[in-house]
């Protein structure tokens, strides 16, 4: 009876990867990781993907994505205490109406692009409507990236009211916008393009407090097959 068993295994795990996820689980001032990029955030444009869940939502505000130098808040993602998700380049922010985030895992992007102006967010697969912002900006590079905080300082003074709760996975970055099709794709799955800022297969990432580190399985397209 054993070889039936195994290939049942086989089976129900083709068509899927394993990838690391991040479990914050508890409110912290303390508790944090630190993306290490694979080239410097001087970005004149970029898509920003990842995947998370929280039950926080509609009880306060929660850092999403965090990239700070010594002097501004370069690029903060949020979910308002509204629900709206929000994303802030060194000063004010455009805000989006969605749904709101919940347990149940959702793919989240962001797109910018300084020539246009032009900012959008997908939510599933399902893009936003286009704002304008920040035309002509341009992102700096030496900051930090944190996820899990929002660093009012270089890397310092957290407020665990603020902190993120939940699970967070699958964060990618590209220093272009990427096509609407791509980001579809990656909400199913695919697997590439790889981030050329930060890639989540090979992305060095530094744990500092309770945050456990687990692994999970992700659904591709080849499971279709």
């Amino acid at each position: 009876m054993r070889p039936p068993v195994i290939l049942f295994l086989m089976t129900a795990l083709a068509g899927s990867v394993p990838i690391k996820t991040l479990v914050f689980p508890t409110e912290s001032c303390t508790s944090f990781v630190e993306m290490m990029p694979q080239k410097p955030l001087n970005l004149t444009a970029f898509t920003l993907c990842m995947r998370v869940a929280t039950e926080l939502s509609g009880q306060r505000a929660i850092i999403l994505f965090a990239y700070r130098t010594g002097s501004y808040d370069e690029l903060n993602v949020w979910c308002e205490l509204d629900g709206r998700l929000s994303f802030y380049m060194a000063g004010d922010g455009v805000l989006f109406k969605a749904p709101e985030l919940g347990a149940l895992q959702t793919h989240l992007c962001v797109t910018w692009d300084s020539t246009s102006g032009l900012a959008a967010l997908f939510l599933d697969g399902k893009r936003s409507l286009s704002k304008i912002y920040r035309k002509g900006h341009t992102v700096s590079p030496g900051g930090r990236v944190i996820l899990g905080q929002d660093p009012d300082f270089y890397l310092g003074d957290f407020d665990k009211h603020q902190n993120f709760v939940g699970e967070i996975c699958d964060v990618n970055m590209w220093d272009v916008v990427l096509a609407d099709s791509v980001i579809q794709g990656m909400f199913a799955g695919e697997r590439e393009p790889r981030g050329n800022v930060f890639d989540w297969e090979s992305t060095e990432l530094r744990i500092n407090g309770d945050v456990e580190v687990a692994t999970r399985e992700l659904y591709t397209p080849e499971a279709d097959v």
